[in-house]
């Protein structure tokens, strides 16, 4: 019947090291067995029972065998000992040799999850910048928008048509009219401020004052 044991109980059950345990999985020595992600040495109780001895053989051979014992056993079981020292050390190098390949991967693992940071706060820099850009674009676009267009700057300040102008004057001859038209778009085409052009068709601002070009 098998049993499954921790590497650990099977490890102090021996009087070995759980080092020299991973040894004997990693060397097929000992069966193992994965269950739900933990590892477990899988012990076959009859052939335990078979191989294990009572108590009190054991006791008994330990006594015959320490009455008999000589020097030669005494350097078999030192040479034993030794063995399983370097068995366990040769675990412990591989273990440190695993763990310094795991930390050079991690190592590795970290600088690209850094390069991959500092290349996204890039990005975000740059697009931030760019949006902060066009949004200050936009506004200056809704500003220029909301200015006053000449069509609402002619209202505001009363702009009249040439005919409306004559009107107001009491100008009613034609020849005085086509003499004051010319006047005036001279003084357009000049640049004259006072002046202005709505659909081709001069428009004059009521508010300010003509009589250099009535004149």
């Amino acid at each position: 019947m098998e049993k499954l044991m921790k590497p650990a109980e099977y490890a102090k059950e021996l009087g070995i090291s759980r080092q020299a345990v991973y040894a004997k999985i990693k060397r097929g020595i000992l069966t193992a067995k994965n269950v739900d992600g933990k590892l477990y040495i899988v012990v076959d109780k009859e052939a335990k029972k078979e191989k294990t001895p009572a108590a009190s053989e054991i006791k008994k051979t330990t006594t015959s065998k320490s009455a008999t014992a000589n020097p030669a056993d005494k350097q078999t079981d030192y040479k034993a000992l030794l063995d399983a020292k370097d068995e366990t050390i040769a675990v412990l190098k591989d273990t440190v040799k695993d763990l310094k390949e795991s930390n050079k991967q991690i190592s590795t693992t970290l600088r690209s999850e850094i390069d991959l940071l500092k290349e996204a706060f890039h990005e975000m820099r740059t697009l931030y910048v760019h949006q902060l850009g066009h949004t200050e674009n936009s506004e200056a676009i809704d500003v220029e928008e909301h200015e006053a267009t000449p069509e609402e700057s002619l209202v505001e300040e009363a702009w009249i048509g040439i005919k409306k102008f004559f009107k107001q004057l009491g100008i009613t001859k034609e020849k005085q009219q086509e003499k004051m038209t010319k006047a005036l778009k001279k003084a357009y085409k000049k640049g004259d401020k006072r002046l202005a052009k709505e659909k081709g068709k001069i428009k004059i601002n009521t508010a300010v004052d003509y009589r250099d070009l009535i004149d």
